[in-house]
């Protein structure tokens, strides 16, 4: 899954739906699965292309909106450019008529803080049917706050190993997740190398893209989004809290909790007392 899929890839403007950004789409299909795509802090989305084309050609149409790129941005937007995006992806002709996207196939996705304002998009957005989130950061209002309200199934990518940004508890936001979620952790991964941006990463000095670690996630979301949207039961593992992967690491239960600093059902359970 970490290898680009079998369809030949289309790029296109969301300007001419009046939203700055990108679309990705394979060659051709119908009632194909669409997911829109936050970006994180500071980023536009030159920055996913090997991304967003990784995903379009597993047979997914990507829309990614190229707003709130400056120093403050404003999630809350943000979050509804993602859901502007996804009604353009569902309404509007893609193509040469050759492409259609299911209304009932929609999912929303980000990184960083576009991973944060997919969870706030998601909530009380009943077309939507999945969210995953790579490295996913805080917002105003709380990512955590809002994963609470969910009720559809998700996945959260978190890092193995500590990031100097420490944008975001992933684990926490996990932990927090109303609906069912999947919480995986890619060893040598970390929010910042996320990103495809080669020279900035080298003009401020924060590391190197991780393109093995990357591709890894890349594959994980696509297993995910494959299963939930496509109802694909041959990527169901995708979907299990518990499934292993060599540079994976899979936490649930008590062992989500800790990693959240929360306290597990042991912990939660009154003391005996002696009588």
């Amino acid at each position: 899954m970490s290898k680009r899929g079998s369809h030949r890839v289309l790029v296109g403007d969301l300007d001419y739906a009046g939203l700055p950004g990108k679309v990705y789409t394979p060659a051709e299909g119908k009632g194909l699965p669409a997911v829109a795509f936050g970006h994180d802090w500071r980023k536009s989305v030159k920055d996913y292309h090997a991304t967003l084309r990784h995903l379009a050609s597993w047979g997914f149409v990507v829309v990614a909106p190229d707003t709130e790129t400056g120093l403050i941005p404003n999630h809350r937007n943000l979050a509804a450019d993602l859901e502007s995006s996804l009604q353009v992806a569902a309404g509007v002709k893609l193509g040469n008529s050759n492409i259609s996207v299911s209304p009932h196939k929609l999912g929303l996705i980000g990184h960083g803080m576009g991973g944060g304002t997919a969870i706030l998009s998601a909530v009380d957005n009943d077309k939507v049917k999945a969210v995953g989130a790579y490295y996913p950061a805080q917002t105003s209002p709380s990512a955590d706050a809002a994963a609470r309200r969910l009720d559809i199934p998700g996945l959260i990518i978190g890092s193995g190993r500590s990031d100097i940004f420490n944008a975001g508890n992933t684990a926490k936001l996990a932990y927090n997740f109303g609906g069912d979620v999947v919480y995986r952790e890619v060893e040598k991964g970390t929010q910042q190398g996320f990103s495809e941006d080669l020279l900035y990463k080298l003009v401020i000095g924060s590391g190197a893209f991780q393109a093995s670690q990357a591709e890894i996630a890349r594959g994980l979301m696509v297993g995910f989004l494959l299963h939930q949207l496509e109802g694909d039961k041959t990527y169901s593992d995708f979907s299990e809290p518990d499934a292993a992967a060599k540079g994976v690491e899979s936490y649930f239960g008590d062992e989500l909790a800790k990693k959240a600093g929360e306290p597990t059902k042991d912990e939660l359970l009154p003391a005996k007392q002696d009588f």
